[in-house]
């Protein structure tokens, strides 16, 4: 809420002076279109991502509503509680930094996400999503392979954000593996996905997709892949805030 967009965003401005090198990586709450829980969400988003431009270097844009959508569909569960969703941000947030953790055959770090994501400075909202989503009944009967991780996260159901990546155009997307495979298997699922559905990404940027592939899995999978994706689609969740901004302006 207010608190957290405004006393977190002095507290990014202040680090940001004192450790002017450092990559500054926020995974931030944004509004969601139907559920509210403040009136003046809009205000709040639209100061905080006025710094969140200047000041951040990556900002993994969560939402609510997505993953209660999450946690509904997918999961299948009835009533989900916040637990359950932090335990979705939770599976993400560590598959984005497993690398600077663990070894892998073919590591990265904030710093290189940064520099295959960003192609514009300003454009560093960044969806993200995370795969295998299954609900527990279920859990047993999946197959795990690298294509059918692929599948899952870049299906629009799997983004932890409401904005549709199908409404618009991804400039570069990061995809993290996790567990035992091989990088020949991930590489040519990359190129697969980028030739099937080159009409999502824009053709100025070749070869947009980066991939790292991990050895250690989370606990109680096999394999794992997080995905991060910088797409035109984000501005619907821009123009949602100003228009509601507006109003109450």
């Amino acid at each position: 809420g207010g608190t957290g967009s405004g006393m977190g965003t002095l507290l990014i401005s202040k680090i940001r002076e004192e450790y002017p090198d450092r990559i500054m990586c926020t995974y931030s709450v944004c509004p969601s279109p139907k559920v509210s829980d403040t009136v003046v969400e809009p205000y709040n988003a639209t100061l905080s991502v006025h710094q969140l431009v200047e000041n951040a270097d990556e900002v993994m844009c969560l939402d609510n509503e997505a993953l209660y959508d999450i946690c509904f569909r997918t999961l299948k569960l009835t009533t989900p509680t916040y637990g359950d969703l932090n335990h979705l941000v939770c599976a993400a947030m560590s598959g984005i930094t497993t690398c600077l953790r663990f070894p892998g055959q073919l590591n990265s770090d904030l710093r290189k996400l940064a520099v295959n994501l960003i192609p514009f400075p300003r454009l560093h909202f960044f969806m993200i999503g995370f795969a295998p989503l299954t609900s527990r009944g279920s859990q047993q009967y999946r197959a795990l392979t690298v294509p059918e991780l692929t599948q899952q996260q870049f299906d629009a159901k799997n983004m932890m954000c409401a904005a549709d990546p199908r409404h618009g155009r991804y400039l570069t997307a990061a995809c993290m593996f996790r567990g035992r495979m091989s990088t020949k298997e991930v590489d040519e699922q990359m190129l697969n996905v980028q030739n099937k559905n080159s009409s999502y990404f824009v053709e100025w940027i070749p070869n947009n997709i980066k991939a790292s592939v991990c050895d250690i899995p989370p606990k109680g999978l096999k394999m794992s892949t997080t995905f991060i994706g910088n797409s035109t689609a984000f501005q619907e969740m821009f123009k949602r805030v100003s228009e509601q901004f507006t109003a109450m302006f």
